[in-house]
């Protein structure tokens, strides 16, 4: 297998049918048309991610992942319409969505896409926060035995993890979500041969691993992890009032989470290799091996991003 030369900041997320690359300058999002050709859209990344919140350890890694939440589902949403997975645009609206767009006008998609932003995170906390805590409430009642603070914390962590592969098993099953991941692999692919100093092609491409350390799928286990190891010094019984300190401790949580998985990616070492052991395992799950034709997505939009200046974009 070739080998990594550097390490690059440049990151990408699967799509519908496309590959969204973010680089230190630039994003871009390729999708496979309908059609067989490949759209590229590019555009310039904002002011603000060169801002001290977003550099500052232990401070950036929350404003990076709302950053990411909402870059990520406007680019699913654009890469639905292209990839021509929508509704007919020529259907007629409902009477609520005709009330909402002679109420709000231009701003209708906008509101439409935080209100989805907002409705998706409320149902991921609902199943993998509240839910886990409920289950595990009604144990003592079931099983009469009282659990302590630790132990309480360790279960409701394990029924998280179980709840999180149980819904990425389940979601794998749906032919749309199979395709994701397969330009889910491209993306890792794609990122590794260019880290191996690799020219872009598709035969390159193939060669590498579709696994890779600094990746989404890695994080969110490192923030269920790290999410035990607080929650267990969290000492209140009432159920309430334990779900919303931990609700509080979240952007402790994930900035943690953060951290760990920068040093993870920064460094080759046995500690680093074990932390991010159960991130590559669970990859087997959400990172499936591509094509050529996705890899060719996956390579359109990396090379848009790819910074003209040697080293701009290392780790």
């Amino acid at each position: 297998m070739p080998k990594e030369k550097f390490k690059t900041s440049i990151g990408g997320q699967a799509l519908i049918e496309s590959v969204m690359m973010r680089g230190p300058l630039k994003s871009a999002m390729a999708t496979r048309l309908p059609g067989g050709e490949i759209d590229l859209e590019e555009w310039d990344n904002p002011a603000a991610s060169g801002r001290w919140y977003r550099k500052t350890p232990f401070v950036r890694g929350v404003f990076n992942m709302v950053d990411a939440m909402r870059l990520g589902y406007k680019c699913m949403m654009k890469s639905a319409e292209k990839a021509g997975l929508e509704d007919d645009a020529n259907a007629e609206p409902s009477k609520f969505e005709k009330w909402l767009s002679d109420k709000l006008g231009d701003s209708f998609s906008k509101v439409l896409t935080v209100f989805s932003m907002v409705v998706g995170v409320v149902l991921a906390v609902g199943l993998f926060s509240v839910l886990p805590v409920f289950l595990v409430s009604l144990l003592p009642g079931l099983t009469g035995a009282e659990l302590t603070p630790t132990i309480r914390a360790l279960l409701e962590g394990l029924v998280r993890i179980i709840f999180f592969v149980a819904y990425i098993i389940a979601a794998s099953r749906m032919k749309e979500i199979r395709r994701i991941f397969q330009y889910h692999g491209a993306e890792h692919k794609t990122i590794a041969c260019y880290e191996a100093d690799q020219e872009l092609t598709a035969e390159n491409v193939r060669t590498h691993s579709r696994f890779h350390r600094r990746c989404g799928t890695s994080f969110l286990l490192i923030v269920l992890v790290t999410s035990i190891i607080i929650f267990s010094v969290v000492r209140f019984e009432h159920f309430l009032i334990r779900t919303l300190f931990r609700f509080a401790l979240l952007p402790l949580v994930i900035s943690i989470a953060y951290e760990i998985i920068k040093f993870a990616g920064r460094y080759d070492n046995i500690l680093t290799r074990a932390v991010s052991a159960p991130g590559l395992w669970l990859q087997r799950l959400t990172s499936h091996e591509p094509d050529d034709s996705q890899i060719e997505v996956a390579i359109a939009s990396m090379r848009a991003v790819v910074p003209v200046e040697d080293g701009a974009d290392e780790w």
